[in-house]
């Protein structure tokens, strides 16, 4: 079963609201190089407890990120899979791969809330199943462009704001 973000970023947006929160709209904080501790979003779900504990240590200023998958990924993961040294047949696989995608264009596929407390980002955040499958697949595709010997992390967290 599909998460509903839509949901709960509507039920995130209201409790901010009545609880008094600053928000400030961000980009994604995961990528900053600062000393992030992440909620266990596993065992304890509820982005309701994490925002507890911001008002328990005094914090008001909540960070707020939501990412929307755009056509503009896949045209760049398109794009990318020009760059590869793929078969023919494989190069039609990962186009088609890609274009199942298509079907989750305009959705919410991660919601990030996240404050600032004594020099560390605390960070509460969620994402769809099928994004982690985008991120592989577009690690795949950086593999597969680079050539031998070289190295690089990947593209997990590559995000377009179109």
């Amino acid at each position: 079963m599909e998460q509903n973000l839509e949901k709960l970023a509507a039920e995130i947006e209201k409790y901010l609201h009545a609880e008094s929160f600053i928000v400030y709209p961000c980009l994604s904080r995961r990528v900053d190089d600062r000393n992030v501790v992440f909620w266990d979003h596993e065992r304890s779900p509820d982005f309701r407890r994490f925002l507890e504990c911001a008002q328990q240590m005094g914090v008001r200023l909540v960070h707020v990120n939501e990412e929307r998958f755009g056509a503009g990924q896949r045209e760049a993961a398109l794009e990318m899979l020009e760059d590869t040294d793929m078969t023919r047949e494989e190069r039609r696989e990962m186009e088609r791969r890609i274009e199942v995608f298509a079907r989750h264009e305009g959705k919410l596929c991660s919601v990030e809330l996240s404050f600032d407390f004594e020099g560390r980002t605390y960070m509460y955040a969620v994402e769809t199943e099928w994004i982690g499958q985008w991120h592989d697949l577009v690690d795949e595709l950086g593999l597969a462009e680079q050539g031998p010997g070289d190295e690089d992390e990947g593209y997990r967290g590559f995000y377009s704001n179109n």
